[in-house]
């Protein structure tokens, strides 16, 4: 007897939205900095006006608490920065930071990461999209959850300008071996990595505290690089 196909689920959304409590500096960041940093998730911009200047721009996909994405505004002036997060506290200690930075290049979406990406992002405009330590869904059963799967692949084809990459971080392994050759079939997509697999983590990807302590603990990290041709 033969195993039926599998067929991909025509639609998935990237989260469950989560509200979470948020700490007192985090509720007056959400009460103050709101409209200074976020972006009405149905409203279309045009994001030459709100960064105020001609740049290339970076997505990150469930930016957490938001940590990371700030150091890397920091530290690429340069760059802009487009955040994308449902869970509510993580917004808020993203905006207390660019706050305290004096950060003015990241933006940030409340919002489900799919839909932004086909209803808000100009399609060949995008410099990157960064998704680090996303839910790898571990129970098999779940693994149709994952974010990165074919239809996800050509939404960042379509997305990307040519030269522009996608970076996937994760300390799930079999995540990490799924992800591989899903992304290595799309022809408009290259490898990055010398050994056609896995990357040693670029500068720019800053450690976090969780990921320091799992690698204390002897836990691996995997990351993938690839770029559109």
């Amino acid at each position: 007897m033969t195993r039926p196909e599998r067929i991909e689920p025509n639609r998935i959304r990237s989260y469950i939205r989560r509200q979470g409590r948020a700490t007192a500096g985090q509720r007056q960041a959400l009460d103050n900095y709101w409209d200074k940093y976020c972006l009405d998730p149905q409203k279309n911009y045009d994001y030459e006006q709100v960064f105020a200047r001609n740049a290339p721009v970076i997505v990150e996909i469930g930016f957490g608490n938001g940590e990371s994405l700030a150091e890397m505004a920091e530290a690429n002036p340069q760059l802009n920065y487009l955040g994308i997060e449902v869970h509510r506290p993580g917004v808020g200690h993203l905006m207390l930071l660019l706050e305290q930075k004096g950060l003015t290049n990241v933006r940030i979406y409340h919002h489900d990461a799919i839909e932004i990406l086909e209803q808000k992002i100009p399609d060949h405009s995008l410099a990157g999209v960064h998704l680090f330590f996303p839910d790898p869904w571990h129970k098999r059963k779940h693994h149709k959850r994952r974010i990165v799967r074919p239809s996800f692949v050509e939404l960042l084809i379509k997305k990307l300008h040519t030269g522009g990459y996608f970076h996937a971080a994760t300390d799930w392994e079999h995540y990490a071996k799924d992800m591989l050759p899903i992304l290595s079939a799309e022809s408009g997509l290259i490898n990055t990595s010398a050994s056609n697999d896995f990357c040693p983590r670029p500068d720019y990807r800053p450690l976090t505290k969780f990921e320091k302590r799992g690698l204390r603990l002897g836990h691996g990290v995997w990351d993938l690089i690839f770029k559109k041709v």
